[in-house]
């Protein structure tokens, strides 16, 4: 059956277009940085994976340094918008920047002058944790920056995987020192006008009460920030620690991950670019039918399949997450208000990503005691059932796009 879609109407623009922006001395610095930290941090899991198999480790180990980089940014998530209303943004860039680059740098160092102990790589991973923020500076400039992420997470992880084949996972960290290095040059190059400062803890404290009122008001935005929260727990979580597992017991290496992480990129981009500028009549009810997708290189992985055959469902599960992460980032543009948007956006993305690091850290010891093949099948059962279930709720299957916002 065919999806009713709607063409969003063009904005008016300047003789410059899209590109325009790259006039703009400082944008040009801060995208040039931006972009070159940015293929580094894509190249960094794959090299910190193979760091941990490579030295001895199992899927435990692995998922415990996994766990110990994401569960960084989920504490500092409602922080972080509070210490750049404080200290500025660009100062919190610049000093997130250069504290992952020592930290790569003291990474790579470990691995060069022998077997680092996990405990080493768990701390290390934690503290470069610390230091991830989003870094969109400008509105007008989003396209720019999302097709630099979608790009990136093309390149990153093919690259790791050759070099971490070829030269040691040692070498991708070297690399991705240096770029954040050049990212923060650029930073430090920037002429902003810092943000006045903002008010005091207990009026920060009373948002975040109201916020999360109104966040709770609306089920179809904690129905699926709900899903997604869970996806990441058990579909998400395992699939990253579980396939380079994997990968290097099966499918060839490192290399071979790196194709299939690379090819979830590729799927990624195209996702963008088949929505730009279209949005279905119903979003909700399309983006958990996108997602469905990401049950294929789990069941892949589960069944044994041949590298072929998993990375082609990392290019179907690229192609939804791009498709429902539009969606699901566009709706809810569109239906909260204005005034509203960061709050809500930071509960969401809380709840999104808090039960990633359990996930995480318990995917070894369960395929330890089940499987790899029975947890990685357990994710992709979840994902379709999930789906079905997310579907049928009629606050998200009911809400057309021209609803507007909820006031």
């Amino acid at each position: 059956m065919a999806v009713e879609t709607e063409r969003i109407p063009a904005r008016r623009r300047r003789p410059g277009g899209r590109l325009e922006v790259l006039g703009e001395r400082d944008f040009t610095r801060f995208f040039v940085g931006y972009t070159t930290s940015l293929v580094g941090s894509s190249m960094a899991p794959v090299a910190v994976a193979f760091a941990v198999l490579d030295g001895g480790g199992g899927g435990t180990d692995l998922g415990w340094v996994m766990a110990a980089r994401i569960l960084p940014v989920v504490l500092v998530l409602l922080a972080g918008g509070v210490s750049a209303d404080r200290f500025g943004s660009r100062r919190l860039m610049l000093g997130s920047d250069l504290l992952r680059g020592l930290v790569q740098a003291l990474f790579a160092g470990l691995l060069a002058v022998g077997r680092a102990p996990v405990w080493a790589m768990v701390a290390l991973v934690a503290v470069w944790g610390i230091g991830m923020r989003r870094k969109e500076l400008v509105a007008d400039a989003n396209t720019l920056l999302g097709l630099s992420r979608s790009l990136s997470a093309v390149v990153g992880p093919a690259a790791a995987g050759l070099v971490t084949a070829a030269r040691g996972p040692a070498a991708v960290l070297v690399f991705d020192a240096v770029t954040y290095g050049v990212g923060a040059f650029a930073l430090a190059r920037l002429r902003l006008p810092e943000r006045a400062a903002a008010d005091g803890g207990e009026s920060v404290l009373r948002e975040l009460r109201a916020g999360w009122s109104e966040f709770a008001s609306r089920p179809w935005l904690w129905i699926t920030t709900a899903q997604t929260g869970l996806f990441n727990l058990l579909v998400w979580a395992p699939f990253l620690v579980l396939g380079p597992l994997t990968a290097q017991r099966d499918l060839g290496g490192a290399r071979a991950w790196g194709l299939v992480m690379g090819l979830y990129g590729a799927g990624a981009v195209s996702g963008g670019l088949l929505m730009l500028g279209r949005v279905p009549a119903r979003p909700l009810a399309v983006a958990p039918v996108a997602a469905l997708g990401w049950a294929l290189p789990s069941g892949a992985l589960a069944a044994g399949a041949s590298l072929a055959w998993v990375g082609a469902g990392a290019l179907v599960a690229g192609i939804g997450s791009a498709v429902c992460g539009t969606l699901y980032s566009t709706t809810t543009q569109r239906w909260v208000p204005v005034e509203l948007l960061g709050r809500l956006t930071s509960f969401g993305v809380l709840g999104s990503f808090a039960l990633g690091p359990l996930g995480l850290a318990a995917a070894g010891p369960l395929a330890g005691r089940f499987g790899t093949g029975a947890v990685l099948l357990v994710g992709s059962v979840w994902q379709l059932v999930s789906g079905a279930v997310v579907l049928g709720l009629p606050a998200v299957r009911n809400r057309r796009w021209e609803d507007g916002p909820e006031n």
